[in-house]
């Protein structure tokens, strides 16, 4: 396999001055060092060129869609972004209409929009006892699809955010049958398939379209993302148009160079390296069934069979009978235990494992929590919780009264948060991390989507969408 970071170490050591860009010309400036601008170029001889590769790039994107079992693969330095936004505008001529899960990241929504799309939503199950989404059933995906005749695509996320799997395989089953492709965003998924007991990825199950973001769930650096394509279901130089739109026409060589790293190491040290990291995730995992206020969302370890799972990696602790907020929980692990989590969400806090942990990560979180299940205040406020109604609806779906691609372009106005009930967002609102809206431009703002967001903000947690103004809440509304 070509090694593009020693071709870099290379051109650096060679002699040759760089009378071309980077303006850095390999040579160290304030904080910037020289070992990162020595290795940072731009397409000069003998680096090929991402938008028309012939050469090395081509090479090691042919070596990346050999690994995932695509036809064909493609460097993304926008991050999965780019990878989602080329994959539904290439999938559907403007004004057509998506079947697109709800939990999907905002980059799906601004595909929509800049097509003029309509959308079909699909709702995946509430796994209430954690208060996150399951993943979209085959059934939910046969039943859309009978209803609406008009739908061009279908795309959905598999790893959810939390680690919820679909059933692709049976899911690009009932696509195909309509004569329609499937685009799955598994870009918390890049490490599926590379070790035994391990779910397959999305290509082998058949999607027509998979975006992975490689930084994500494997050691590569942040923005780097491969998309696949596989069968006659897509238009591949529409696809490469609209790569070329959305992705730079400046790429970054240690971005590239990284995703090639990765790729040597799943085809040289793939198979060990994920066998250890199994073992110490099912041990952390078995450790902590010994929490008796926390609660856990078990990992269930699978072979690709049907029906919805839990991924390795992902550690989900919700504090939901507790009387504790995800927020206190993450503060705490943060400031006492100096362990910094993924994300807090109102009852829960999401940390992330990947195959590049180290044993003292596993020990360190794995005592953290158990210590933190020990406190007596846990445990009152645990027996105060018990009975309490919950407050908020989280089944509620959203109505639509004006269309995305529509309703994104009008006339809007801020408003006091609390004075929103009944208008038409302006604006998306969601939690970030993950980035999947709550609430999309055109949808009716309603009493419990209020409370919903004003729980959020007084939970300490980070929503955008809203306004701080003298020590006011505002949300952008439609005129």
């Amino acid at each position: 396999m070509e090694n593009l970071f020693r071709k870099l170490k290379e051109n650096r050591d060679s002699g040759r001055y760089p009378c071309h860009m980077p303006g850095h010309k390999r040579r160290a400036c304030g904080d910037l060092t020289e070992e990162l601008c020595g290795l940072d170029i731009t397409e000069t001889d003998g680096f090929d060129n991402l938008h028309q590769p012939q050469e090395i790039l081509l090479s090691l994107q042919q070596e990346a869609a050999r690994l995932y079992g695509a036809e064909e693969s493609f460097f993304l330095v926008n991050g999965s972004t780019a990878g989602i936004l080329a994959a539904v505008s290439a999938s559907l001529e403007r004004g057509r209409r998506i079947l697109m899960a709800r939990n999907c990241h905002r980059s799906a929504y601004h595909a929509a929009y800049l097509r003029g799309l309509d959308i079909t939503y699909l709702y995946p199950a509430m796994l209430s006892e954690f208060d996150i989404f399951d993943a979209v059933t085959p059934r939910q995906v046969e039943e859309a699809l009978e209803q609406d005749p008009e739908i061009g695509a279908v795309l959905l996320v598999s790893p959810t955010y939390e680690g919820r799997i679909s059933d692709v395989a049976s899911i690009a089953e009932i696509v195909h049958a309509k004569g329609i492709p499937l685009i799955v965003d598994e870009a918390h998924g890049a490490h599926l398939g590379f070790g035994s007991g391990l779910p397959g990825n999305s290509c082998a199950a058949g999607a027509d379209l998979v975006i992975h973001s490689v930084h994500k769930t494997l050691p590569s650096l942040t923005q780097t993302a491969l998309l696949h394509v596989n069968g006659e279901r897509t238009d591949r130089e529409k696809l490469r148009r609209f790569l070329r739109i959305y992705q730079t026409s400046s790429p970054s060589y240690l971005l590239m160079a990284s995703i090639g790293n990765v790729l040597r190491f799943l085809e040289t040290d793939g198979e060990r390296a994920f066998g250890i990291f199994t073992q110490l995730y099912a041990e952390m995992m078995d450790r902590l069934k010994g929490c008796g206020h926390l609660k856990i969302l078990p990992w269930e370890r699978g072979n690709g069979s049907a029906g919805s799972r839990q991924d390795i990696g992902k550690l989900l602790i919700s504090v939901k009978e507790t009387g504790w907020t995800g927020r206190k929980l993450y503060d705490l692990l943060l400031q006492q235990y100096a362990l910094q989590p993924e994300m807090a969400g109102e009852s829960y806090v999401l940390a992330m494992f990947t195959v590049n942990d180290s044993p003292e990560g596993y020990r360190r979180m794995t005592q953290a929590l158990l210590e933190i299940d020990k406190d007596p205040q846990l445990e009152t406020m645990g027996r105060e919780y018990a009975g309490r109604k919950e407050i908020l609806d989280f089944s509620e779906k959203p109505t639509s009264r004006i269309p995305l691609a529509k309703a994104w372009d009008m006339a809007g106005e801020l408003v006091e948060l609390s004075r929103s009930v009944g208008r038409d967002a302006g604006e998306f609102v969601n939690l970030y991390p993950p980035g999947v809206p709550v609430l999309v431009p055109g949808e009716r703002i309603t009493e419990n989507m209020y409370i919903r967001i004003r729980s959020w903000l007084d939970s300490g947690l980070t929503v955008q969408g809203v306004e701080r103004k003298a020590g006011n809440i505002y949300i952008r509304v439609i005129t």
